[in-house]
């Protein structure tokens, strides 16, 4: 099965992503809202999965992601 977005449905993105990801509305640790929506432009076909991963890998190295807004399942800022 092919993860490209040449090669996918929207339905079959978001089935691919809710399944890497598992449960994601169970027990909330304040990041798995965050990790869902990381993967939205995946999902809408704006970029690959390759390119998110290695945006976030990239900004994790850096320390950038210490600088972004970080919410937890309610919405609030952790």
């Amino acid at each position: 099965m092919s993860y490209l977005i040449s090669e996918t449905t929207k339905e079959q993105r978001e089935r691919i992503v809710a399944e890497s990801l598992g449960n994601i509305d169970g027990a909330c640790d304040g990041c798995a809202a965050g990790l869902a929506e990381m993967y939205r432009d995946y999902i809408d076909g704006r970029k690959e999965l390759r390119e998110i991963n290695m945006e976030f890998r990239a900004s994790y190295v850096s320390g950038e992601i210490d600088k972004q807004e970080r919410r937890g399942c309610d919405g609030n800022m952790v």
